[in-house]
């Protein structure tokens, strides 16, 4: 058998994609963690302007706090191609949901403040964006997550700006300065945060699509499209896009102007935001998935959008109403006649009758057993934990084997009679479970775990779940596929 191909002290699992800049690979660290590495185009490395700065210009994207993001990990060369490892985050990206149907309601005001939110973060650590496009935005389970900031300044190291700003994505969420091929400051980001929250809101690019040259020329002369943009939002889309940079709000004034008040932290802005997003679907026969988060499989279940609150004074997020959960869960339950159901994350966190409250590392913790699925002697557990309490805990690699697992390898399922609990599948070394992110667990966070088992009873209609530092739920039912 072959060797899995390595780069640094990461193993290869598997091509995620490919862009402009070089392809991006699930990856195992050396502690066994998923993470997603992107290896550069190898001509990169071969200028000596680019090797001077890749160190530098990494180490800044390191200090990106995670805050709606996906983090930068680490950086380094192998073999001479330069290479960056960031957090897996699971979920569509926003271009793949879109070419659907266009976001509305909660999610949509959801994902102007998480990426708002996003750029807040990566504006702190002095990193300008400089490629913020649909496809660089995933929709993960809680809410938008941005990746490959700090990517396109790495390119600029060849002095080539305008043909590398040509060849990162889409020109039609590049700014105006941007596409001249002028120096990019903060303000280039927010017009393309406001490219980016009219496409998610109408279905199409404000400036159009067509040729390079075409729509260049209608970024730098033309206004924007916007009709049938949300009228709650399209005011801020409209200041966002503003030809003059300096007219342009900051990401703060973003976030403040969407939760209307005043200085909001980026903390804040994330809790509303995973507090108030409804996750979203791909069809089964879409593989355009892109996952890149720490649990493989296919896309998160379905959500409806809540809608706006009429009247409101301000713009605010508002939680998902009652017909979108049960649309989750109508989503989830018709995805489930597909083969290997416990592979697809289960239904929207919330239900009632498996739900405790458990006092554990100085804080009390909110937990849901989502779904419990069978098909065969094969099971998919899925629960949620949130933060409900006022300290902020460690709780990565407390669910695993040992000190050094990050995984929930060590939950287990009790049928009845059955003398051995079943633990999580053990594939080729690497659980078939979620891994818990590393960082504090901040109060108001919530995450879904899950985990896939093998050798259930066939008659087993109810089991007993121990979560282990989480509790143990009784009498919890067994769903058929």
């Amino acid at each position: 058998m072959e060797s899995p191909q390595r780069v640094g002290p990461y193993t290869l699992v598997k091509k995620l994609g490919e862009g402009g800049m070089g392809v991006v690979h699930l990856a195992h660290d050396p502690a066994g963690r998923q993470v997603a590495l992107k290896m550069m185009r190898a001509d990169l490395a071969g200028q000596e302007e680019f090797r001077r700065r890749f160190g530098k210009e990494s180490e800044a994207a390191r200090r990106v706090a995670r805050f709606c993001t996906a983090p930068v990990l680490d950086a380094g060369f192998h073999d001479g191609i330069a290479y960056i490892v960031t957090e897996y985050v699971e979920g569509p990206d926003l271009s793949a949901v879109v070419s659907r149907a266009p976001l509305t309601g909660a999610n949509l005001e959801a994902l102007a403040v998480g990426v708002a939110t996003a750029l807040a973060a990566i504006h702190a650590a002095g990193v300008v964006h400089r490629d913020l496009k649909p496809s660089n935005v995933l929709l993960s389970p809680l809410g938008p997550r941005v990746i490959d900031f700090g990517i396109a300044q790495l390119a600029d190291a060849s002095g080539a700006v305008a043909t590398v700003a040509r060849s990162m994505g889409t020109p039609a969420y590049m700014s105006p300065e941007q596409a001249r091929g002028e120096h990019v400051t903060p303000a280039s980001d927010i017009f393309s945060w406001g490219s980016l929250v009219a496409y998610a809101g109408t279905g199409r690019p404000p400036f159009g699509t067509g040729g390079v040259p075409e729509v260049i020329y209608r970024v730098i002369n033309h206004a924007p499209r916007l009709d049938g943009l949300d009228e709650r939002v399209r005011p801020l889309v409209e200041r966002a896009l503003d030809k003059d940079p300096a007219r342009r709000p900051t990401a703060q004034q973003l976030i403040d102007a969407l939760l209307g008040r005043a200085q909001v932290p980026v903390a804040a802005a994330t809790q509303a935001v995973s507090e108030t997003w409804t996750p979203v679907v791909l069809p089964l026969n879409r593989p355009e998935v892109r996952p890149s988060g720490p649990q493989a499989g296919p896309p998160v279940p379905a959500g409806t959008s809540a809608t706006w609150q009429q009247g409101a004074p301000r713009r605010r997020l508002w939680p998902v109403l009652v017909v979108g959960v049960l649309a989750a869960v109508v989503g989830a339950a018709a995805a489930l006649v597909a083969v290997r159901p416990w592979e697809r994350p289960g239904p929207v966190p919330g239900t009632p009758e498996a739900t405790h409250k458990v006092d554990a590392l100085g804080t009390t913790f909110e937990v849901t057993i989502d779904s419990l699925v069978r098909q065969g002697k094969a099971a998919r557990l899925q629960w949620t934990v949130k933060n409900v309490g006022k300290e902020e805990p460690l709780i990565y690699r407390k669910l695993g084997r040992n000190a050094n697992d990050s995984t929930v390898s060590q939950v287990s399922i009790v049928p009845p009679g059955v003398g051995d609990a079943p633990y999580p599948v053990i594939d080729e070394g690497h659980c078939r479970c979620a891994t818990v992110p590393g960082g504090f667990f901040h109060q108001g966070e919530q995450l879904q775990l899950w985990a896939v088992f093998e050798g259930l009873p066939e008659d087993a209609d109810h089991v007993d779940v121990n979560l282990r530092l989480f509790g143990l739920f009784r009498h919890v039912a067994v769903e058929e596929a």
